[in-house]
């Protein structure tokens, strides 16, 4: 066979390659980045024309998946312009046992900013702990969903890549005890048998942050497999769009105390030295939660504790509700230097 004509045979495999990797997709008007946060990005996704769903390796995912819910979450990221980094995602089905998808095959996809569709990352296939790592290649400042496509079944979950500039300004709340009445409510959350009950205004104090053009970061030291039914608590209780969420990747059911602390530490002090995060508020509630926020910097007068914690080591009361923090803290708040700069 002549050169040429392997060369047109190579250009047209690439070209059809290329093809299937990029119209995933319809295509919608390309997202504009204001400079803030983009909380309806995932809304703002065109839909996705994803593979068609083939059969799974091993007959054991077949009945896995026949049998159970899918219960799959990605740990959100934050990244610096142009810096690559990495998602993590775990696939497992049912709400009470977890059983990992293992040695099965996942096609992963990025929407955002200037995007018009869906861009594809490529396949990548769970480990022995129903993992994949997905690297995402360095992007401009703005907003991400990566979704994941389960081969086998066209489950689908979604994750947040949120690149920022430096300094953008940042609040972080807890969920347990404090969006939420009290830390007994992720129980209910998990056996299914309640939706946790938020305090009077924090869905208010939410939608005010929101407007004023701060990034919310919602950590909380729930384990990893509540991911899904935080989300959930967090859209549809609290009307908050589908946002960052980043929960205990190794964590248990259990009481606050040193595990809870350096989990929420560790990804404090990230945040903020390595993806240059400007951390202006945190609210909490445990005393875990005040040691957390003290060791990673931030100021005593910008931590808003609730509960009978409260107070403690110079932090600020918020109060029985969030009514009169609302009005006596939140609304007077200057709007993020995002806001400002426009």
């Amino acid at each position: 066979m002549k050169l040429t004509v392997k060369l047109a045979i190579f250009a047209s495999v690439v070209h059809v390659s290329n093809l299937m990797a990029t119209q995933q997709s319809d295509q919608v008007p390309p997202v504009i980045y204001d400079g803030c946060s983009a909380y309806d990005i995932a809304s703002l996704a065109p839909k996705l024309k994803s593979s068609p769903i083939k059969a799974f390796r091993h007959q054991y995912s077949q009945i896995l998946t026949h049998w159970f819910k899918p219960f799959h979450m990605v740990h959100d990221a934050v990244a610096n312009p142009g810096k690559s980094t990495t998602i993590t995602a775990k696939f497992d089905y049912d709400r009470v046992w977890h059983k990992d998808l293992e040695d099965e095959d996942i096609h992963a996809y990025l929407f955002g900013t200037g995007m018009e569709q869906w861009t594809y990352l490529g396949q990548y296939t769970t480990n022995n702990d129903g993992k994949i790592h997905v690297k995402i290649p360095g992007q401009k400042a703005g907003d991400y969903v990566i979704r994941m496509v389960v081969e086998g079944d066209g489950t689908t979950v979604d994750g947040f890549l949120s690149v920022r500039q430096p300094k953008h300004e940042a609040i972080v709340f807890d969920l347990d005890g404090t969006l939420t009445i009290s830390d007994a409510e992720q129980v209910g959350d998990y056996i299914g048998i309640k939706t946790a009950t938020p305090f009077y205004y924090a869905k208010e104090t939410l939608q005010a942050y929101r407007e004023k053009g701060y990034q919310l970061i919602f950590l909380s030291a729930r384990p990893y497999w509540l991911a899904k039914d935080s989300r959930d608590w967090l859209q549809h209780t609290m009307q908050q769009p589908d946002w960052h969420l980043h929960t205990n990747e190794n964590g248990e059911l259990t009481k606050a105390g040193q595990g809870h602390k350096a989990f929420k530490t560790k990804y404090l002090k990230r945040l903020q030295k390595e993806r240059n995060l400007k951390i202006v508020r945190a609210y909490g509630n445990a005393q875990s939660d005040i040691d957390a926020y003290e060791e990673a910097g931030i100021p005593k007068a910008e931590t808003y504790i609730l509960g009978e914690n409260a107070g403690n080591d110079g932090t600020q009361v918020v109060g029985d509700d969030y009514v009169y923090h609302f009005t006596s803290v939140v609304a007077s708040m200057p709007e993020a230097k995002c806001k400002q700069l426009k």
